[in-house]
This record gives C-alpha cells, structure tokens and sequence, in this order.
C-alpha cells in the first residue's frame, strides 16, 4: 500500500517538509526533512490526527535542518540521519555565516550508513545511500514512495558546485536509483512538485547520459 504523504513547504527556500503515514487516519507518522517552523508541523500532525514517531533526515544542508531541534524536542521523536553529516546538525553554528535562517543544534539518535530498513510507524523505509549532493546522502524508499531530497527533481538535478558535491557520484546514485525501483516510482523531491523515475528518466534533461546508457 503506498504511504499518505502530506507536503509542506516551509523555510525561505520553498524545501519540502514530508508527513509520512501509513494510510490516511493513521495515528502515527514520519516526518521527512522538518524543513522550517516546527509549530507549523505539529499543527498539521494534529489536523491529521497522527504523532510524529520519528524524523528523517535526507541531509546537511541548513534548510533541511530548520526545524529538526525544535520538532524532536517538542515530540520526542527520534531524528535518524547520516553518520557522515551528523555534525552538520550537532554542531549548528556551521550555518550562521550563511544561512539566513538560524539552525538550532541537535545530537541525532540514529545514525545512518545507507543499507538499513526502518520499520517505523507501521511501514518499512529503506535507507540508500545517495552521494553527490552533498557527500553522505540519503534517501528512503517505502512502498513505491521515493523521498530524494536533493539528488533528484522534477526537470533537474542536486546541484553539486557546493562543499563536497560531485556531478558522477550524483549521476551514479540517480542511475542506482533507477536500477533499484520501477519507473511509476513516486518522486518526493527536497525541492518543487512530486515526479517519477519514469518521467524524469524520459524527460529531464540533465539525465541524457542516462538515457543514451539505456538505448545502448
């Protein structure tokens, strides 16, 4: 059964914040990428009638940490996040010459490779490991919904002229993507609306290389 999926888009750059539930009216949910004000999420947990059980971090980047102190304090839900970005989040202050938003620092309690399932609010997320954005990554897939962060868009890409960003890594792990999950894939992007594999791998024209691989 493919998940519910409610999107916010919080922060000054428009970043997708994913309330994640197993089945419309379910009492529990996942929240992906707590992107801006945590007050706004809780709101809208409530208006769905689900608990926030456990946070998911795509990656490091300041506008997909926004609200991740404020919700876990206020929920006690675990944040679960890269091993290899964890100090993007720990030790906040990396933002403030930057950011325009202020980052308020948290220790994450799960730590992640890419490789792992999580069975978390009634479904089961697998953890893959998806470097070039940004160098540890990752996105979750549960049944046929694909949370990308910031790898994949609809019509572009991660950008990878950023600290630690690599234009092959990020193809490979979009072609790992499409080698692992279907085209009718659902696409839940850090950024803009909702894709699929399919249509970004027919159309999105930073991924011709991948497409010319296929014709091969």
């Amino acid at each position: 059964m493919t998940p519910v999926v409610d999107t916010l888009s919080l922060g000054p750059v428009g970043t997708n914040c994913y309330l994640v539930c197993e089945r419309s009216g379910a009492a529990e949910a996942v929240v992906v990428d707590p992107s801006g004000d945590a007050t706004e999420i809780r709101l809208r947990l409530a208006a769905l009638g689900a608990r926030c059980v456990a946070i998911l971090v795509t990656h490091g980047h300041f506008d997909h940490l926004v609200g991740v102190a404020d919700l876990a304090e206020g929920t006690g839900a675990p944040v679960h996040m890269a091993a290899g970005e964890r100090n993007l989040l720990e030790d906040a202050g990396i933002h403030a010459s930057y950011a325009p938003v202020a980052v308020r620092s948290w220790n994450p309690e799960v730590l992640l490779e890419g490789g792992e399932t999580l069975h978390l609010a009634g479904m089961a997320f697998n953890v893959l490991a998806v470097p070039g954005h940004s160098p540890a990554h990752l996105a979750y897939h549960a049944d046929g919904a694909l949370f990308s962060g910031d790898v994949l868009f609809a019509g572009g890409v991660g950008r990878t002229d950023l600290p630690g960003g690599d234009w092959e890594k990020l193809l490979e792990s979009i072609r790992t993507l499409s080698d692992a999950y279907p085209a009718e894939t659902a696409v839940y992007p850090g950024h803009g609306p909702k894709t699929t594999l399919g249509a970004e791998l027919a159309r999105n024209p930073f991924l011709a290389e991948l497409r010319a691989e296929r014709q091969t």
